[in-house]
């Protein structure tokens, strides 16, 4: 069967590679160019394809008459997409017999759209999991083909749950991919009634409301920190940035207002009250310097109890 394959990121690479090693007919490669302002940390799919001297492509629209009439000659059995960025077009999905297939990193249709890993540690869920889905103009609307649960612990920071949807997503695949290639794979409608929607995030969107209470904040610092852009408040004018932090829940022993320091403890960390509860910095960086223990940061700057933070 030959198959194009739509692919980026870690995950991309991972399931391109299930497929070269099960010598599948991979007709083209079509991924991105790196964004500069984006910190590539994982291992680039246009690598992996020249390495085994497949055909790559990297279009800004892959929608385009020029493109669709490439995939067009090229004659793919089947589209597969793997956290490909760009939605394809009708045009495209309808050249290959097999249509187009998706794999999305939630169980859907829960979290449809972009960011699902960061979105789900937001939002505190306790599970999330990946999803083989049939591609159709609405982004990840499509039949479901199969799915598999991903368990998220309490400690989980976004590349910690990354790699459980990798090594779930690329053994889903591996699992399913012979159903497909016989034209059995199931059809499963999604329940377009239960479906929840979420947008790209931005660096901006990290900013900490102290006023949340400590669990939410401590959700968005673990679904933002390293290698993503970073939750962040402000001390003195300057952007600090918060890697790692410990909610305590209930009420906070210091009167002041959210975001004030209630103490500082020395070889464990800041303790901030929030809206409701504390939490305890653990790991932080003013911008443009170098990360240090909370605890450290706050004797070289002067932050103390009584301190508000987001000034």
């Amino acid at each position: 069967m030959r198959i194009a394959v739509f692919a980026y990121h870690q995950i991309g690479y991972e399931c391109l590679n299930v497929l070269i090693e099960a010598g599948e007919e991979v007709v083209a490669v079509v991924t991105h160019e790196d964004d500069p302002r984006e910190e590539v940390w994982f291992p680039s799919v246009a690598r992996l394809a020249r390495m085994h001297e497949l055909s790559v492509y990297a279009p800004s629209n892959p929608n385009t008459p020029d493109f669709i009439g490439l995939v067009r000659r090229l004659a793919p059995d089947l589209i597969l997409s793997i956290y490909y960025r760009r939605l394809l077009y009708k045009e495209l999905l309808a050249i290959p017999p097999l249509g187009g297939i998706n794999l999305h990193g939630s169980l859907l249709p829960k979290y449809r759209g972009r960011a699902p890993i960061n979105w789900v540690l937001v939002n505190g869920e306790t599970e999330t999991g990946v999803t083989l889905h049939y591609m159709v103009e609405e982004a990840d609307a499509g039949d479901i083909v199969a799915q598999r649960a991903v368990p998220i612990d309490e400690q989980d920071t976004a590349l910690d749950l990354y790699k459980k949807i990798i090594a779930a997503g690329a053994e889903l695949l591996r699992e399913t991919f012979p159903l497909i290639k016989e034209g059995r794979a199931p059809r499963i409608p999604q329940d377009s009634s239960r479906a929840t929607k979420f947008g790209g995030r931005r660096p901006e969107d990290g900013k900490i409301l102290w006023d949340s209470p400590a669990r939410s904040v401590y959700n968005l610092i673990r679904a933002v920190t390293h290698p993503y852009p970073g939750a962040f408040t402000y001390f003195g004018g300057r952007k600090l940035f918060v890697w790692h932090a410990r909610a305590l829940p209930g009420a906070a022993n210091h009167k002041g207002l959210p975001g004030s320091v209630e103490a500082v403890e020395k070889g464990n960390g800041i303790w901030v009250k929030t809206g409701d509860g504390s939490l305890l910095l653990t790991r932080t960086q003013f911008e443009g310097e170098e990360e240090m223990p909370a605890d450290e940061l706050a004797a070289r700057y002067g932050i103390s109890v009584g301190a508000k933070l987001d000034l």
